[in-house]
């Protein structure tokens, strides 16, 4: 796979994740049956989306620690609050900078603002951009290259 078929590829599994983790908000989707029946609406098969399998799972095993970063600089906006879309982007990206050391910082907050650029509003994009640069400023690591 060259690097630009790489590169849609991950924005793809992306997508589908950021997809699952919106369902999951809104309606309570669960990583059984839920995650079975959503991949099989998808285009590719399952295997395809390994990359967004692991985001996924990656969202919910740290769920609490996301939201308490959300929760912290989401100055004057309770979780409820934020538009669900929203959610759902801040809560990938932000496992991505905390957990995913093989992903820069920067890439994972472009891809967020890409993802709110294509599916939120103009707004979000700038709510999205300003959480995501103060969890940025936590990160002990290089913010353009990967540790892997």
């Amino acid at each position: 796979m060259d690097n630009n078929s790489k590169l849609a590829s991950r924005r793809e599994n992306r997508i589908a994740a950021m997809q699952f983790i919106y369902m999951q908000i809104v309606s309570g989707a669960n990583l059984g049956d839920d995650l079975t029946a959503f991949f099989n609406t998808k285009e590719h098969q399952r295997d395809y989306y390994a990359f967004a399998e692991e985001l996924i799972a990656g969202v919910n095993v740290n769920i609490e620690e996301i939201d308490a970063l959300i929760s912290k600089y989401a100055t004057n906006w309770s979780i409820d609050r934020i538009a669900k879309v929203d959610l759902a982007i801040l809560r990938l990206s932000i496992f991505e900078l905390l957990k995913r050391e093989d992903i820069p910082p920067i890439v994972s907050i472009n891809e967020a603002i890409d993802l709110a650029k294509s599916f939120s509003s103009a707004e979000s994009k700038r709510f999205i951009n300003g959480i995501l640069d103060s969890v940025k400023t936590t990160l002990n690591r290089p913010l353009r290259t990967s540790k892997k």
